[in-house]
């Protein structure tokens, strides 16, 4: 027998195909929100990967090594067998810091050039915000600049420097003044002045004032002799010094 369609569709059939096409949608619905929420998980875990290996590159590192600058930063003026060491944290800005080169600068040279004491200028920057050009960053570049240039005339270059220090608030000492200063106390190579124009030492100056500063140093000067921070009247008594790292020698 033959079935002749009326054109007219089974009320059942309808009903079942409509559920049918309920339940593929709503499948398809879920395996949407699937899809989207593992690719946001997989996003957000590459962007903490990414953010966690951009702090590590980012850490900034210290330009190569030469003349007496160590690989811990700094400045070394001496003989590192020396039995005495002193440690001498500074920020070239630093008005007590002036005080203290004022009176001990001469005792420190002394030791260092006789052998007494090895002397370690750990010198950061923390006082960029007592000028308007960041000139406690600039001089401390500087300070690295003309070690690595020739650690002999260092001691010399500090005192000048700190003779010259500009008073706090003003703009600071230009990079032209501070290539004169080397010029003058010897330091005639270019790639000096070309140090301190580019400043290649900044980002690393940044990480040392902090790292010093999370180390437990609280103010500058701050002086260590063999390790142990010295907080006697010696270190602003003219000559002070010499008198404790002769008894730190013995």
């Amino acid at each position: 027998m033959t079935t002749v369609s009326t054109g007219k569709q089974n009320p059942l059939a309808a009903a079942e195909a409509a559920d049918k096409r309920r339940k593929l949608a709503i499948q398809i619905g879920v395996a949407a929100v699937l899809v989207a929420l593992v690719a946001a998980i997989g996003i957000g875990i590459a962007m903490n990967r990414s953010d966690t290996e951009g702090t590590t590159s980012s850490v900034a590192q210290l330009p190569a090594t030469g003349g007496s600058v160590t690989e811990t930063g700094t400045v070394r003026i001496g003989n590192p067998d020396a039995k005495v060491k002193v440690r001498v944290v500074a920020d070239l800005q630093c008005p007590a810091c002036q005080q203290f080169e004022a009176a001990n600068g001469e005792a420190l040279a002394k030791a260092a050039a006789d052998g007494t004491a090895v002397v370690e200028y750990q010198i950061i920057s923390f006082l960029d915000r007592a000028s308007s050009t960041q000139y406690s960053s600039r001089a401390a570049n500087a300070s690295f600049c003309v070690a690595k240039s020739d650690p002999s005339l260092y001691q010399t270059w500090l005192q000048t420097m700190f003779a010259k220090q500009p008073a706090e608030g003003t703009a600071g000492l230009s990079n032209e003044q501070l290539i004169q200063i080397a010029t003058d106390v010897g330091y005639t190579d270019p790639a000096v002045a070309t140090c301190i124009n580019d400043k290649p030492y900044n980002d690393y100056i940044t990480q040392v004032t902090q790292q010093t500063l999370s180390s437990g140093v609280k103010s500058t000067p701050s002086v260590f002799i063999n390790g142990e921070l010295n907080q006697s009247d010696a270190i602003f008594t003219e000559n002070g010094l010499a008198s404790v790292i002769a008894d730190a020698a013995k």
